[in-house]
């Protein structure tokens, strides 16, 4: 059935949002539906070449004229929604809210924040773990969406029978998939370190209403230096200081990373197989995107891949047992894998 999910095979900031309008745009996509709630942030670079950074539209709109679903299991801050809806204006008719979407408010920031979450776990404090909290222990005070005045011209009732007859009439749906295999609350090897959420390409599927035999395409985004924010986030196998990695990679000096929806700046490691293979234990993914292969050989798109990114790309094929499928240099390039390194037999 015509369903593509979008999942991340470490701890988040693997480029997705990137990866979303690409397959957005290459693959006839019809509906883009983004799971997950504001403590996320996807980035993408749109036709006139501007960064846009998104936490609750899904990224893949930037290159895309597909319908955009917030399904019933989103989480949403209106605040932030109606900011991105001022920013990358949409027909009315474009966005189709599900009703029953859970709404997160300034109350759950403040419960998070009391509770310390920053510092215990590097939460990001947007509250989403709060409103699931709330959600899940059926308190009648919870709002969802249809309990919002400003978000009743999108409602709908059950995007669920939309997106079911959508699928029947042969419609692609792209499902961006938030954060990371790494950060799942049941799987994480890292446990408290995790979200509030599952982040499986199965779980997914379950928050926006369609069965796990809709879908025909898993694509698992991984990064080649993992990162997790910054603070007290977890543990992160063979982290480096950013000062490191430009030292033994082509990055400028100075250079760091900041998360989309805190401003903190990243913590940054070596590649680990490990985690990435538990991902694709739990994802068996079709397909598999390499991003950040820029601070590998950033003049690879222009002069053909040096031996040291083909060195790169073969030792992680060769730990995940797995080939690669795409390989992606900087905010907007994403190239398959055997075109460019066909380029350097050229």
């Amino acid at each position: 059935m015509p369903v593509s999910v979008i999942v991340g095979g470490q701890f988040g900031s693997e480029g997705k949002g990137k990866v979303s309008a690409y397959f957005a745009r290459n693959s006839q996509v019809s509906i883009i539906a983004r799971v997950g709630g504001p403590n996320s942030g996807h980035t993408a670079v749109d036709v006139q070449g501007n960064t846009r950074s998104f936490r609750q539209l899904p990224a893949g709109i930037v290159r895309s004229k597909a319908d955009i679903v917030l399904p019933s299991g989103s989480l949403i801050d209106v605040d932030i929604l109606l900011h991105e809806l001022e920013c990358h204006p949409l027909a009315r008719s474009k966005l189709k809210i599900d009703s029953r979407a859970s709404i997160v408010t300034a109350a759950h920031r403040q419960t998070e924040l009391a509770d310390s979450l920053v510092e215990r776990v590097g939460s990001t404090a947007s509250g989403t773990g709060a409103a699931l909290l709330d959600r899940i222990s059926r308190s009648t005070d919870h709002l969802r969406a249809r309990d919002v005045d400003a978000l009743q011209p999108f409602l709908m009732e059950n995007t669920s029978t939309y997106l079911r007859n959508s699928i029947n009439a042969h419609k692609r749906v792209l499902v961006e998939g938030t954060q990371g295999f790494g950060l799942s609350l049941w799987h994480s090897p890292a446990y408290p370190y995790c979200t509030s959420r599952d982040t499986t390409a199965a779980s997914f599927i379950s928050e926006v209403g369609l069965a796990p035999h809709d879908v025909d395409e898993v694509i698992m985004v991984i990064r080649a230096f993992p990162i997790r924010v910054g603070g007290n986030s977890g543990p992160l196998k063979n982290e480096i200081s950013w000062s490191k990695l430009s030292s033994e990679s082509r990055i400028p000096e100075g250079f760091k990373e900041y998360t989309t929806a805190t401003k903190r700046i990243r913590r940054i490691a070596l590649f680990d197989p490990a985690i990435v293979n538990q991902a694709i234990e739990a994802n068996a993914p079709h397909k598999i995107v390499l991003n950040h292969m820029d601070y590998v050989d950033p003049q690879a798109v222009i002069n053909g891949p040096s031996q040291a990114s083909i060195d790169f790309v073969h030792y992680v094929e060769s730990a995940l047992n797995r080939e690669i499928d795409f390989l992606g240099y900087g905010p907007d390039s994403l190239v398959e894998k055997q075109s460019i390194f066909q380029k350097r037999c050229a």
